[in-house]
């Protein structure tokens, strides 16, 4: 008897609507956010434990309380600074398409967009924009495989569904 086929996970967060009652399309890297994840974590734990075993391994440096917590807080910060990774995020419905890539977000109607590309050798998609511009896409990563492929077809699917039969003509 065959067994049912794996399930990935899903490309997407589950659906959201927006305040048109549109359906918002939201796309999240995914190996990243593990392997962040997972790094952050690690090196916290790492910091913490180096700092409390600190003062009690004579390395004829004298370690103090103050200095402990300096270096738990540095393995935060550190942390966190790692974390960052996980912030990338599209958002696209019928009006247009929200990029955050780590802090920055900008919005961009579907109007202003020529396609949405995943160039040969790049690490992760981009928008095509007028005057030879655009604008990349690190939600969606190479290294996420088969996922990329499936959000860049619904990402280009509701861009040709926003557009309608006018579509501009791609290049410049």
């Amino acid at each position: 008897m065959a067994e049912p086929p794996a399930t990935e996970p899903p490309v997407t967060d589950p659906p959201v609507t927006g305040r048109s009652g549109s359906a918002i399309l939201v796309i999240r890297p995914w190996r990243v956010r593990w392997v962040a994840w997972i790094c952050a974590v690690g090196l916290f734990a790492a910091m913490t434990a180096i700092a409390l075993l600190l003062r009690r391994v004579s390395t004829g440096v004298y370690f103090h309380t103050d200095d402990q917590v300096a270096m738990v807080v540095l393995g935060l910060l550190m942390a966190l600074g790692i974390l960052t990774l996980t912030l990338a995020r599209v958002r696209a419905d019928t009006h247009g398409v929200e990029v955050r890539n780590l802090l920055l977000t900008r919005v961009v109607p579907w109007s202003q967009v020529l396609e949405v590309r995943f160039p040969d050798g790049a690490r992760w998609a981009r928008l095509e924009l007028p005057d030879d511009e655009y604008l990349p896409l690190s939600a969606i990563q190479l290294v996420d495989g088969q996922r990329a492929v499936r959000a860049i077809a619904e990402l280009r699917k509701l861009h040709s569904r926003a557009l309608g039969p006018q579509q501009p003509p791609k290049g410049c």
